[in-house]
C-alpha cells in the first residue's frame, strides 16, 4: 500500500471535481490531503482520506505569506513520508513540488489554468516562470487541460519529464444526468456559476443583464457563487431591481442547472471549464467566451454560442442570438451538448489517466 499526498486549494474544488480519481486512489493507498478550507473535508474524511489543513493566499503573491506556506508543505511532507505527490492550481504547483525536489519525493502536477500573470506580463510573469521552471522541471508528468497552455509552457521552457494532455476534470455524467427542458411557458433564467470577481467575467455579465432585461422583462439572471471582488453593493443593486438573483456557494449544484435555460461562462481564462461540462452534461445550451478552456467544450450554433472575452457588447449579442431561438432549437441544443460531453468528457476516462501515471511510481 502506497502514501499518496494530494496539495490543492480548495477542498470543494477536490471534492466536487476530482472525487472520483481520490476515491480510485483510496482502494489501494492511503491517501493523504492538504487543503486551505474546510468547505468538504469532512466529506473528504469519511471516505478514508487524512486531512490536514494548510493555509493559502490565493489571490496575488505575498512573500511572507509565501514562504509560510513553503515551509508548511516542507513540515507535512517530512511529516507524511509520501510515495508520491499530487498538486493542483499555482501555489500548490510551484511550492509544494519545490519541497519534493528538495525532499527528492516524486511527485506530478496539474496544471489547471494559467492565471493573472501569464496575461498582465512584466515583472511578475518572469518571476512566476523563473518559479515553475524550478518547481517543475523534475515533475514525472505535467498535466494540462488543454492544447493551449500547453503549448505556452513548452514557449517559456517550463517542463517536467513528460506532460500529458487530459480534458479537463471530465465530468460524472451520472451524477449530472441530462435532465428535461424547463418548459416553454417557464421563466426564462440565464445561469452562472462560479467566483464573483473581474476575471470571470462579472463587469460584463451585469451590462449584458442590464441591457437584455431592459428588451426582456422577463428574463432572470441567477448568479451562484461567493464573492472575491468588491461586487456585493452593485450586484445587491440589481437584484432589487430584479435583474439578477444572487445565491451563495452551493454544494449542490444541480437543481439549479435545471431550471436554467443557458448557462453563462464570460470568463478572461480557465483551465477547463467545470462549469461548461456540468452545464451541457445536464443537457443546458452554455454562452461562453472564447479562449482556450471554453471553447473545447461547447460548439458554436450547435451545443451554444460563443463571443470574445472582455467584450460586454459581444456578450450582450449572444444572449440576442439565444433569445431569436425557438424553443424546440433551444431544447436541442442542450440535447447537443449532452451528447458532446459523452463522446469526450467522460470524468472515468481522465481518471484512469491519473492512474497510468501514478500507479507506476507507487509500485516501484
Amino acid at each position: 500500500m502506497g502514501k499518496i499526498l494530494i496539495l490543492a486549494n480548495s477542498a470543494s474544488g477536490l471534492y466536487d471535481f476530482r472525487n472520483e480519481l481520490v476515491l480510485a486512489l483510496l482502494q489501494k493507498n492511503e491517501v493523504y490531503v492538504s487543503l486551505p478550507d474546510e468547505e468538504q473535508a469532512p466529506e473528504l474524511a469519511r471516505e478514508g482520506c487524512r486531512v490536514f489543513h494548510t493555509p493559502i493566499d490565493r489571490r496575488g503573491m505575498n512573500p511572507v505569506r509565501d514562504l509560510r506556506l513553503f515551509a508548511g508543505y516542507f513540515r507535512l511532507m517530512r511529516q507524511v513520508k509520501p510515495d508520491v505527490v499530487l498538486t493542483y492550481t499555482i501555489k500548490p504547483n510551484i511550492y509544494g513540488n519545490l519541497c519534493c525536489r528538495l525532499l527528492r519525493i516524486p511527485y506530478l502536477a496539474n496544471i489547471t489554468g494559467l492565471g493573472s500573470a501569464f496575461e498582465n506580463g512584466g515583472l511578475v510573469l518572469k518571476l512566476v516562470v523563473f518559479l515553475y521552471r524550478s518547481a517543475l522541471k523534475k515533475a514525472r508528468c505535467i498535466f494540462f487541460q488543454n492544447k493551449t497552455n500547453q503549448d505556452i509552457f513548452a514557449q517559456f521552457g517550463i517542463c517536467g519529464k513528460k506532460t500529458r494532455l487530459v480534458p479537463g476534470s471530465g465530468v460524472n455524467l451520472d451524477r449530472h444526468a441530462c435532465k428535461e427542458y424547463p418548459a416553454e411557458a417557464s421563466d426564462m433564467v440565464f445561469l452562472y456559476v462560479g467566483r464573483l470577481m473581474r476575471e470571470k467575467g462579472i463587469d460584463e455579465l451585469l451590462y449584458a443583464a442590464e441591457k437584455l432585461h431592459e428588451e426582456y422583462p422577463e428574463v432572470m439572471f441567477e448568479l451562484v457563487g461567493s464573492y472575491e471582488d468588491d461586487y456585493k453593493a452593485r450586484i445587491e443593486a440589481y437584484e432589487k431591481r430584479k435583474i439578477v438573483k444572487h445565491v451563495s456557494y452551493q454544494k449542490d449544484i444541480a437543481p439549479f442547472y435545471q431550471r436554467a435555460c443557458a448557462v453563462l461562462m464570460p470568463s478572461y481564462h480557465e483551465g477547463m471549464s467545470n462549469v461548461i461540462l456540468e452545464a451541457s452534461a445536464s443537457g443546458r445550451p452554455v454562452l461562453a467566451s472564447q479562449i482556450p478552456g471554453c471553447e473545447e467544450g461547447f460548439e458554436d450554433g450547435v451545443t451554444g454560442f460563443g463571443f470574445a472575452p472582455r467584450d460586454r457588447e459581444a456578450l450582450l449579442q449572444a444572449l440576442r442570438r439565444f433569445m431569436a431561438l425557438s424553443y424546440a432549437e433551444r431544447a436541442q441544443m442542450g440535447k447537443n451538448a449532452r451528447t458532446k460531453m459523452e463522446q469526450e468528457f467522460d470524468r472515468r476516462q481522465v481518471v484512469q489517466a491519473y492512474m497510468d501515471e501514478i500507479q507506476p511510481l507507487i509500485n516501484k
